[in-house]
């Protein structure tokens, strides 16, 4: 049996293919080994769903956020191979994942804007270029991270229209405490950030909430998509809730930035399904 996982910050879809090439399907955590030790990985893999297959898996193909250095593959690796110990594992990271998904056997550009954001040059078989992605502090543009500090920021400072701000005190009985703590004193920052999108998104018609998503988007261009060679003749492909959620204001974003925006997904995982089975 093959086992398939896409984690990002967030959640991980998992998908396993059986010998009649029957396909399960089950959503857990997140895992990030840039935050988490492998003992915390390893605790989050208890999950009903995966302790029922640990006997049956044969092979696992893991793409995963912070999953780029050597280090971190070989700690993911350590967490799976506690649970799967008879297993072939394979680690891969979440760019190679959102290339997979959405570009094929095709060349293009795949982008991720999900809880944090990165991106890759794809010529069909593997990564030709890619971007840095320093992370939520550092880097992250047009992420949900990215977005959620500025509109969390812009609270802090009363910088946010008096009616978007009456709103968010309703819907969230935020306070700056509050907004302080879960930055810097609680685990999974970005995550915590990144949850505002959704608020964001139901009230994106909204000038203030829709220019939250259009600065961040023609930021990740500038940053990312813009340093590509040749950016404007190849189709640039998206994976992501920030992207899939916000697809007009992202699509309005890239026109105007003239580039053309091809496929826009919120999850690879299908994707992923379909290229392992091909692979079969």
């Amino acid at each position: 049996m093959i086992l398939i996982a896409d984690s990002g910050a967030s959640k991980t879809d998992w998908r396993v293919i059986n010998d009649k090439g029957e396909i399960g399907q089950h959503r857990g955590i997140g895992f990030n080994p840039n935050y988490q030790t492998a003992a915390e990985m390893v605790s989050e893999l208890q999950d009903d769903f995966l302790l029922d297959l640990r006997a049956d898996i044969d092979i696992i193909y893991y793409y995963g956020a912070g999953c780029t250095s050597s280090k971190n593959r070989q700690q993911v690796e350590n967490a799976l191979g506690s649970l799967f110990k008879h297993a072939d594992i394979n680690i891969d990271h979440d760019l190679m994942a959102a290339a997979r998904a959405t570009c094929g056997s095709e060349s293009g550009i795949a982008c991720i804007l999900g809880t944090g954001s990165n991106s890759c040059d794809y010529d069909g078989e593997v990564i030709i270029a890619k971007r840095p992605a320093p992370g939520y502090i550092l880097g992250d543009e047009g992420s949900g991270a990215y977005i959620g500090r500025k509109f969390l920021a812009d609270f802090i400072h009363e910088e946010m229209p008096k009616k978007v701000r009456e709103k968010v005190l309703n819907t969230f009985q935020l306070d700056n405490e509050t907004i302080i703590e879960n930055v810097y004193q609680r685990p999974f920052p970005g995550r915590y950030m990144a949850s505002f999108c959704r608020f964001i998104t139901e009230n994106k018609s909204d000038p203030y909430c829709y220019m939250l998503y259009y600065d961040a988007f023609q930021k990740f261009f500038k940053k990312h998509v813009m340093k590509y060679d040749d950016y404007k003749k190849k189709p640039v492909n998206f994976v992501g809730s920030i992207a899939f959620y916000n697809s007009d204001i992202l699509r309005s974003a890239a026109y105007d930035a003239d580039i053309k925006v091809n496929i826009i997904i919120e999850g690879p995982i299908a994707g992923l399904t379909l290229y392992h089975q091909s692979k079969l």
